[in-house]
C-alpha cells in the first residue's frame, strides 16, 4: 500500500468528526433556499404583456411587469393601479417592439386572444401564455376570478390570489351597502366622437358591476363580444342616469356644449349626467372595483354642473 494512500486515509479519518458537526449547520444554511424554491411567492418571474387587463391584474398581485405596451395610454384609459416609472413601454399593443422585448430577457409573456397573432414571434423569445377573460357564454365575475388565479400561478403569487379576490369582492360589497335603495337605471357610455358613443350592456364589465351593486342597466339592446354597442347620441333617451366614463376624445367637449341635440337629452337637461374617471371597460378585478367605487361616489355627490363636459 502506497504512502500517499495512507496519508489520504489518515486526513479523511481526522476530518470526519468535523464534517459530522458541520453537517447540521450546512443543512440549516441551505434549507431556507430549498424552501424558498418550493414557495409560490418566493420568486417573481420577469413578465411582459401587451394586454392592459393582465397588466393591472399583475399589479393587484404585487407583481410589477417588466414591460407593458402603450404605457401612456394605459394611464389614460385604465388609470389605476398606476404603472410604476420603471415599467418599459413595449410599443403598440398590436405591434410591439420585438427587438426591445428580446433584450428584456423575459421569463413569460402574457397575451389575450385579441393579440394571439403575436404568439408565433414572441414564443421564439420566451414562454407565451394566452388567457381568455371575456367569454360571452360564461359568468364574467367568475372569469375575472379565474384570470386572477391563473396570473397568480404564472407569477408565483398563488398564496396571495385568494386574498386579492376577497379584498375586491368586499370593496364592491361595501359600495352596495352605502347606496340607497330603488336607484333608477343607469346608461353607461364612452364617447367615440361628438355624435357616437359606446353604450355598455350584456357581457360588459360595467353591467356586471351594476348588477352586483343591485342596479339595473337601462341599455337592453344587443351588444358585441365585449359587451357594448355603437350608437348615435340621439338614442340616449332612456330614463335614469346617464353615466359617462372618461376619457373624452379631444375636442368633443367643446362640440357637445354647442350641440343642441346633446343639450336636449333628458339626462343632460335634468342634470342626471354623471361623469366618472377612466375605468378600463375590458378590465379585471381592479377595474371592476374602480368602477363600483367611482359610481358610488358620483351617486352620493350632488350634481351641480353635469350638463357641461368641460374639465374644471
Amino acid at each position: 500500500m502506497s504512502q500517499t494512500y495512507l496519508r489520504q486515509q489518515t486526513v479523511f479519518a481526522a476530518s470526519w468528526p468535523r464534517l459530522l458537526v458541520a453537517l447540521p449547520i450546512l443543512t440549516l444554511l441551505f434549507w431556507p433556499c430549498a424552501g424558498a424554491a418550493e414557495s409560490s411567492d418566493s420568486f417573481a418571474p420577469r413578465i411582459g404583456t401587451v394586454d392592459w387587463t393582465l397588466a393591472e391584474t399583475l399589479l393587484s398581485l404585487g407583481v410589477v411587469p417588466v414591460g407593458v405596451a402603450q404605457t401612456r395610454d394605459y394611464q389614460a384609459w385604465v388609470g389605476k393601479p398606476a404603472l410604476p416609472d420603471e415599467v418599459v413601454d413595449l410599443g403598440l399593443r398590436a405591434q410591439p417592439n420585438r427587438e426591445l422585448i428580446a433584450s428584456l430577457e423575459l421569463d413569460q409573456f402574457l397575451l389575450s386572444p385579441l393579440y394571439q397573432t403575436l404568439e408565433p414571434t414572441l414564443s421564439r423569445m420566451t414562454r407565451v401564455t394566452t388567457l381568455t377573460t371575456y367569454r360571452p357564454e360564461a359568468d364574467l365575475w367568475q372569469n375575472l376570478i379565474d384570470t386572477t388565479h391563473e396570473v397568480a400561478r404564472i407569477a408565483h403569487r398563488e398564496t396571495r390570489a385568494s386574498k386579492v379576490v376577497n379584498e375586491h369582492r368586499e370593496r364592491i360589497d361595501q359600495v352596495r351597502q352605502q347606496l340607497p335603495d330603488n336607484l333608477p337605471p343607469m346608461l353607461v357610455i364612452q364617447f367615440i366622437d361628438s355624435r357616437h358613443v359606446r353604450v355598455y350592456g350584456k357581457g360588459s364589465l360595467y353591467e356586471m358591476v351594476m348588477n352586483r351593486l343591485g342596479m339595473d342597466n337601462a341599455w337592453t339592446g344587443s351588444t358585441n363580444l365585449w359587451g357594448y354597442a355603437t350608437i348615435g347620441i340621439e338614442e340616449l333617451t332612456a330614463p335614469g342616469y346617464l353615466v359617462l366614463v372618461d376619457p373624452i376624445p379631444i375636442g368633443v367637449s367643446d362640440e357637445l356644449d354647442q350641440n343642441r341635440l346633446w343639450q336636449m337629452l333628458p339626462a343632460v337637461r335634468q342634470q342626471r349626467l354623471l361623469r366618472l374617471p377612466a375605468v378600463w371597460s375590458f378590465g379585471g378585478l381592479p377595474s371592476a372595483v374602480r368602477f363600483a367605487e367611482s359610481l358610488g361616489h358620483a351617486l352620493q355627490t350632488t350634481p351641480d354642473t353635469h350638463a357641461s363636459l368641460k374639465d374644471s
